[in-house]
């Protein structure tokens, strides 16, 4: 998680009691960063072919051992003699191939890209176009200005073109050099599905399929749906979302990454792309494939179903349907750490839903884990595991919130005021001023004062009193002063703090209401 500025910058991207209600009703919105950009271990942007591809007839020419200069390939592909292409082609193809430093930036300037933009028309010449094809694909495959070359040299139609040639290598590199170009930005994106390309990659789509030709399309339409500024026009989300559907219930777990990486870009937005997804009936599926022993497979279906509990509480209610709190619990213990946070992230966003999502999450004994990651795991887990405590804590009921003190919570949640993560300590403090809100309601302040006190919880409180963060003094002097203080039974006043203080404004906000109100979107 990327460190932020200001308690209010979280607070305005995230479903927490901070803002007032109607803004908190309007959406849920991702807001760990981190978590929304492309890892390691997500799909690549763009990929260079450095290996052929399966055998086709149309590219077993035989081809002489000898090596080509750069001046021979230039005078080659530039020659009057028809004979001359191949041979110029495929030497130029093989330079930009090499598994180390490939003179990418070399061909690009000594102009030979509109050369092999002309060789793709070559109809009656399939291994030239395959050659022109590969090469044009490793040129595309590195910098921006480099992809943006291959553009502007008028590629893509003639690109979209050889997706209906007869020829299967022909027509998958085709498909690898347009998701080369797909994966440059929204800009190029938009260009190749201007050009018509998604019904030609749709139509590659069968039960007879080759695996590494379909791994190829479904990586490509990936590309087609990844990037948000803007975001891919809804007719093109529309005409893939029934063939990213159909790949979902694939075997091969490349197929099931790439689909689902696809569908987690076309979820990370507002409510409505979000139920475009959810309409499409996926979602038991990706529950499904959240138990996936497979990182390339967990990792971009908990992402989107992460994404999709972000919306509406009634797309988040069709999740908790398909079976997602029922997993939830095993992925905040999972051995690896990003996956723990992402399970947290998503299950924070369903407890920010109302009281009867939070319900639910207790039915499924999701407390346990979530109790123990603020035990033992990870900062940033932790930190991801405080948010989720947070937004419990502001749309449970009285009840609820019992059940939440009974489940452990407080110890860790003690334990965690002396980080030095002052807009996490401010969370904490105001969840456990929430708790003894709470607890007064059913005349058991005393009882939870003093298991506060047993935890050392007070001792913390106190010396928060002196933090240099105003916020988090006046918090400590408040909940001093109103739980813990010598006057407390007489009614002791809250301290006169400033009336912008974040606080306050909640603690304002929660008296003029009842804690088992829920949260109704309107």
């Amino acid at each position: 998680m990327p460190t932020l500025e200001a308690p209010e910058e979280r607070l305005r991207k995230f479903k927490y009691r901070g803002k007032d209600a109607s803004a908190r009703r309007q959406q849920r919105i991702v807001v760990s960063l981190q978590l929304r950009k492309a890892k390691k271990d997500e799909q690549a942007l763009k990929r260079r072919n450095i290996t052929s591809l399966s055998p086709d007839p149309a590219s077993e020419q035989p081809t002489k051992g000898v090596s080509l200069t750069l001046q021979e390939i230039i005078n080659g592909v530039n020659a009057s003699d028809p004979d001359l292409y191949f041979p110029a082609t495929q030497a130029a193809r093989k330079l930009l191939s090499r598994e180390r430093n490939p003179p990418l930036k070399l061909i690009v300037e000594v102009g030979l890209i509109p050369r092999l933009v002309e060789f793709l028309k070559s109809s009656l010449h399939p291994c030239l176009q395959f050659e022109a094809a590969w090469a044009l694909t490793n040129i595309a495959s590195g910098t921006s200005e480099q992809t943006r070359a291959v553009v502007e040299a008028g590629a893509i139609q003639p690109l979209v073109g050889l997706l209906s040639s007869p020829h299967m290598t022909v027509c998958e590199q085709a498909v690898w050099a347009l998701g080369n170009i797909a994966g440059d930005g929204p800009e190029l994106r938009d260009f190749v599905i201007s050009s018509n390309a998604i019904p030609h990659l749709l139509a590659l789509v069968s039960s007879t399929t080759p695996i590494t030709f379909l791994r190829n399309v479904t990586w490509t339409l990936s590309n087609l749906c990844r990037n948000k500024n803007p975001y891919p026009c809804q007719k093109a989300v529309k005409q893939m979302l029934p063939i990213l559907s159909y790949l979902l219930q694939h075997e091969d777990s490349e197929v099931l990454s790439d689909a689902c990486w696809a569908l987690s870009y076309l979820t990370d937005g507002s409510n409505e792309r979000i139920g475009h997804v959810v309409d499409t009936g996926v979602l038991p599926r990706l529950v499904d494939l959240m138990t996936s022993s497979e990182l390339n497979v967990l990792t971009p279906s908990l992402r989107t179903v992460g994404n999709i509990v972000t919306g509406t509480d009634h797309q988040t209610q069709v999740a908790i349907d398909a079976g997602v709190l029922g997993v939830l619990p095993q992925l905040l213990m999972h051995p690896k750490s990003f996956i723990q946070r992402e399970a947290a992230w998503a299950l924070s966003n369903v407890a920010a839903g109302p009281h009867q999502h939070i319900q639910q999450l207790i039915t499924c004994n999701i407390l346990p884990p979530l109790v123990a990651l603020l035990k033992n795991g990870d900062f940033k887990v932790q930190k991801e595991a405080i948010w989720a405590v947070a937004n419990f804590t502001t749309g449970g009921t009285v009840d609820q919130l019992i059940q939440l003190v009974r489940s452990g919570v407080l110890e860790p949640l003690v334990n965690l005021l002396a980080i030095q993560d002052t807009k996490i300590v401010i969370i904490i403090l105001d969840i456990i001023t929430f708790l003894l809100q709470a607890a007064e309601k059913l005349s058991e302040r005393e009882n939870l004062c003093l298991l506060i006190e047993e935890l050392g919880g007070v001792d913390r409180i106190e010396a928060l009193q002196l933090h240099e963060n105003q916020h988090i003094a006046l918090t400590a002097l408040s909940i001093i002063e109103n739980h813990f203080g010598e006057e407390e039974e007489n009614g002791t006043l809250l301290p006169d703090l400033d009336q912008d203080h974040e606080f306050l404004k909640y603690l304002k906000k929660y008296q003029s209401s009842t804690a088992s109100e829920p949260r109704i979107k309107p």
